[in-house]
């Protein structure tokens, strides 16, 4: 598998990835849309009662790659498994659109005649992002009033899986 580039390429919000062209044909992105790491957006009991939210909130401005929301899941939803069962409901509130791009340059001997360079620098798709204002929800957890701490340590697990700071707020 190829090498991840560091998250500050594709970090701050400037403008969607999109084609513009004056030809029409060549106004979208090659390749379609990445197949996403996210398995899943709602574990746990889905239609339950609970009476308490936990929220983490962004407190930053950014994109954030689908692989750090999965790893996010993965760890608060292993704690909450163990400990509560299926006695609470996890949602990722964000969905990753935003198409991110690679224009990967080759190197070595020979490089000249199988690069265009820069010429048609539209890039190659090498993973999808979700788009978070400061103050958006990224993730929830809904439990009842006795495992509210629970939920705050599984939040504090996702938060330390994210690019960003974030706030956890109970609701």
């Amino acid at each position: 598998m190829a090498k991840l580039r560091k998250f500050v390429a594709y970090k701050n919000i400037e403008r969607p990835y999109t084609r513009t062209s004056k030809f029409n044909k060549k106004n979208f992105i090659r390749g379609g849309f990445p197949n996403l790491k996210i398995v899943k957006f709602e574990t746990g009991r889905t239609n339950g009662e609970f009476d308490t939210t936990v929220q983490l909130l962004s407190q930053n401005r950014l994109n954030i790659r689908h692989n750090a929301l999965e790893s996010a899941r993965l760890t608060s939803n292993k704690l909450l498994e163990r400990s509560l069962g299926k006695d609470y409901h996890l949602r990722i509130k964000v969905y990753p659109f935003h198409v991110l791009r690679e224009n990967a340059l080759a190197s070595g001997a020979g490089a000249d005649r199988l690069s265009t360079g820069m010429k048609k620098s539209f890039g190659k798709i090498v993973g999808a992002a979700a788009r978070v204002r400061e103050g958006q929800a990224i993730m929830e957890v809904r439990v009842n009033k006795e495992n509210v701490k629970l939920a705050k340590q599984a939040m504090s697990r996702a938060a330390k899986k994210m690019p960003c700071t974030c706030k956890i707020t109970i609701a």
